[in-house]
């Protein structure tokens, strides 16, 4: 019998998780929730933009879509607060569902939010079902990758990792995210309101330092803007010459003084390459880069879609990418 998906969130990464569940055998949508009164009571293959019908109808109420469902996994496509996503994940495990989010949050929760993992865990265990916080970024290219590569070494002393991305290719909410369009102070604003930034960095570098056995005395997190030297544009939004057209971001852990974690990720419109790259210093040195890099959106809900299974499988409780089995393409 194939999955049956409750798709929670349906923005551009929750319908492109839709998409992706449509297109495969192993799987099958049973109905979907969203806040936009314009999406409910609609199919999701229409909400979409799919040809056909899915006969799985959307809701503004999630309760009842549980209930009515009855699904075996819910993809959880909210928001990037772990907080602010905890009461829909109490919601859904009320309902003795598992849970696979793209909350960045939920990825490798640091600080205040150990509490809310905590509480998270608890819920899960008692519903005896899982709960997986994944994505690309983070999920896989700043930190699921970096830990695999040091499978094969036997000393490590550093690991630094670089993600570059052209974000003119990206989703409008994206390129948002990273400020482009907006002048250097509006920048800095939303930097210090916490509404410009990558949110991950420091989850990222906090889940490569447990994987490896390091304790860091301390994660610095810096963004700075990139600005446009020439009017760039994307098929959203227009950006002029002096304007800001993306970030730079490194999240770096150190034990002591010495940098022993150091991510570094450039996201802007325009930019000339696009690659991920891996650098760990040790026994042996190794270094990895993925020319045209990993493309975020396809790459997330590939993520989402391919964890599905290991989640489903795996043990009850609230869950890291360095906790389960790697995942593979779920073709069905």
């Amino acid at each position: 019998m194939p999955i049956r998906v409750l798709h929670v969130g349906l923005g551009p990464i929750g319908l492109a998780v839709v998409s992706q569940v449509a297109g495969r055998k192993g799987f099958r949508s049973v109905g979907g929730v969203d806040i936009d009164p314009a999406k409910a009571g609609r199919d999701l293959a229409d909400v979409a933009g799919l040809p056909g019908r899915l006969r799985a109808k959307v809701s503004d109420d999630l309760r009842a879509a549980l209930k009515r469902t009855r699904p075996d996994v819910a993809v959880l496509c909210t928001g990037s607060s772990l907080k602010v996503v905890e009461p829909q994940v109490e919601t859904i495990l009320k309902a003795r569902v598992p849970i696979v989010s793209t909350t960045e949050e939920m990825a490798y929760p640091v600080g205040k939010n150990r509490r809310v993992a905590k509480r998270i865990d608890a819920r899960a265990r008692r519903a005896k079902v899982g709960v997986l916080g994944t994505g690309v970024n983070p999920g896989f290219a700043m930190d699921a990758l970096p830990i695999v590569l040091t499978g094969v070494c036997e000393r490590v002393d550093a690991i630094r990792v670089e993600r570059v991305q052209d974000a003119g290719v990206r989703r409008l909410p994206f390129q948002q995210k990273i400020g482009a369009g907006l002048t250097a102070e509006e920048f800095q604003a939303r930097v210090e309101a916490g509404t410009v930034r990558h949110v991950g960095l420091a989850e990222s570098v906090s889940m490569i330092a447990a994987a490896v056995g390091w304790k860091l005395d301390r994660i610095t997190d810096d963004i700075r803007p990139k600005i446009a030297a020439s009017a760039i544009g994307s098929p959203f939004l227009s950006v002029e010459a002096g304007r800001v057209c993306g970030l730079e971001q490194d999240g770096v852990g150190y034990v002591g003084e010495e940098p022993v974690v150091s991510l570094h990720m450039e996201a802007y419109l325009g930019a000339p390459e696009s690659y991920d790259a891996v650098e760990i210093s040790g026994s042996p040195s190794l270094s990895m880069k993925i020319a045209g890099g990993v493309h975020g959106d396809v790459a997330t809900a590939s993520m989402v879609v391919n964890s599905i299974p290991k989640v489903i499988d795996g043990p009850a409780g609230f869950h890291t990418m360095r906790d389960l089995p790697i995942p593979s393409f779920a073709g069905g």
